[in-house]
């Protein structure tokens, strides 16, 4: 028999009463309110289009909520990250599918802020920053996130995805080569698109 819990944001989560109900609930209810920020910012900066990212983010618990039982307590940021990876490659495949135009780019929506240039500069490095990150393969997209965007060290990055310290460290690496090569791209692009005009 299953029961819908509530978790932050308003998620429903299900979980097994058959297997010690109580303390599978408070350890969910702890794995939800300790982890969910992290898994929401991991799926959006794993490609996850804004409009997806809570539906996404709801999966992985879901995932942990069924799983929960064979989740060791100290691997489970590791185990909601790498949930979270599958969820995120899943979306990507539906995204491809779909072919829709993300809502932050179709402008559609009215914006109520005052200072419309700032959120459009800051939504435009936004684009560009996932356009630089989608151009990255997802090896070392995952640990120049984790490093750059979520401020893990070299060593928690390595337990998280059960690396050796030095290929995490190789992968970062060459992922911050990567990340300048393609900033570098795109401003040279705009430089020469504006020199056009």
């Amino acid at each position: 028999m299953r029961q819908a819990r509530l978790a932050p944001e308003g998620i429903a989560i299900r979980t097994d009463e058959t297997v010690e109900p109580a303390r599978d609930d408070l350890r969910l209810r702890r794995l939800v309110d300790g982890h969910y920020d992290f898994v929401w910012r991991s799926l959006r900066r794993l490609g996850v289009l804004g409009g997806d990212v809570d539906d996404a983010t709801q999966r992985v618990f879901l995932i942990a909520a069924r799983r929960l039982g064979d989740v060791r307590p100290e691997a489970e940021r590791s185990f909601l990250f790498q949930s979270a990876v599958r969820v995120a490659a899943d979306s990507r495949r539906t995204q491809r599918r779909r072919h829709e135009v993300p809502a932050d780019e179709a402008g559609d929506r009215p914006d109520p802020s005052p200072n419309a240039e700032e959120l459009l500069d800051a939504r435009q490095a936004r684009r560009e920053l996932d356009r630089v990150l989608d151009s990255l393969p997802m090896e070392l997209r995952l640990v120049f996130t984790l490093f750059e965007l979520e401020e893990l060290t070299m060593a928690e990055i390595a337990t998280l995805l059960e690396l050796p310290q030095g290929t995490v460290a190789s992968r970062l690496r060459r992922a911050r080569e990567s990340f300048r090569d393609e900033v570098a791209r795109a401003q040279s692009r705009r430089k020469s698109g504006k020199n056009d005009r």
